[in-house]
């Protein structure tokens, strides 16, 4: 059996490190903190990483109508609906969270922190959009509460960082993983598979790159093409190869097999709005993509770390 595992699985899953953590459920419940992003305010661009929809990746977020306690209480109470009991993690998603004032990310942040059975705060937020103030803030946020800041990366190759309007450089994510390392902050990275023009050697080099870094975890997702995006305007323009299912699977167990057993899996595959995908369907069927990874990988015979 995998050694971070407590079933049939062959990676570290995000269920298995919170349940031997806290030692019962842990729930993520995501919120809306109304924020913008340097690459549509116009600090970096306007108009955004191509694939970016226009909720900035926080399609089951709160609704940012709401101040951040109802989008809090909401989520937990769907979350109690399935499960009766749990600790939960404030997961601020949508756009770029740190991205603010210091005083501001405290009004929203604090709150949340005071609620009772919250065991900590997930952030999502860009390399370039963390202050020295800011830095200084979660320092002492995680001296105080489980605390994981999410970076966006999504792939090594500058040319395609370029090419989907990052804004940022690979240099300035290493000094923000670095930055926070320093203060003993977790790191999450984010990756995308199946970008324009990228070779599964190159996906995999991605990973291999994080593997050498002093990060926790890591989220894969499927490139999607939603509606609204300029990666939509792209792909009707000039269309490109779209990974299937089974291609997508096997660069995921190859990624696995190159990462840290200790690096958490916090995501393997996409996520989107079924009203707003337009490729790959095959997509929809989250539960039978993580199914058949499973499969594939015990067919292979292999697990997260076999080639480390």
């Amino acid at each position: 059996m995998f050694t971070y595992s407590y079933n049939n699985k062959r990676y570290h899953t995000l269920d298995y490190y919170y349940k031997t953590k806290y030692k019962e459920k842990v729930f993520k419940i995501p919120l809306n903190g109304n924020f913008t992003c340097p690459n549509i305010d116009g600090t970096v661009g306007t108009k955004g990483c191509i694939y970016c929809s226009k909720s900035g990746s926080g399609e089951f977020a709160g609704n940012k109508k709401d101040d951040i306690i109802k989008q809090f209480e909401d989520g937990k109470k769907m979350m109690l609906k399935k499960w009766p009991k749990g600790k939960y993690i404030g997961y601020f998603q949508a756009r770029t969270n740190t991205y603010a004032p210091v005083e501001k990310l405290k009004e929203l942040y604090e709150p949340i922190l005071k609620q009772k059975d919250v065991v900590g705060l997930n952030i999502a937020t860009r390399p370039d959009s963390i202050s020295e103030e800011c830095y200084k803030y979660l320092e002492d946020l995680n001296k105080r509460t489980d605390l994981t800041v999410e970076l966006g990366l999504q792939t090594i190759k500058e040319e395609t960082l370029k090419f989907i309007n990052r804004g940022h450089t690979l240099e300035c994510f290493k000094k923000a993983v670095e930055e926070l390392r320093k203060r003993n902050i977790n790191v999450v990275v984010h990756i995308i598979n199946g970008l324009p023009n990228e070779t599964k050697e190159d996906m995999i080099n991605t990973v291999k790159y994080l593997n050498k870094l002093d990060i926790q975890g890591i989220k894969i997702h499927m490139l999607s093409i939603t509606k609204d995006t300029e990666l939509e305007k792209y792909y009707n323009s000039q269309p490109f190869q779209i990974l299937s299912q089974e291609d997508y699977i096997d660069i995921v167990i190859s990624q696995l097999e190159h990462l840290r057993p200790e690096i958490v899996i916090h995501r393997i595959t996409g996520d989107p709005k079924l009203e707003d995908l337009i490729e790959p369907k095959w997509l929809i069927k989250k539960v039978c993509v993580i199914n058949n990874i499973d499969k594939e990988m015990v067919r292979r015979d292999t697990y997260q770390g076999a080639k480390c």
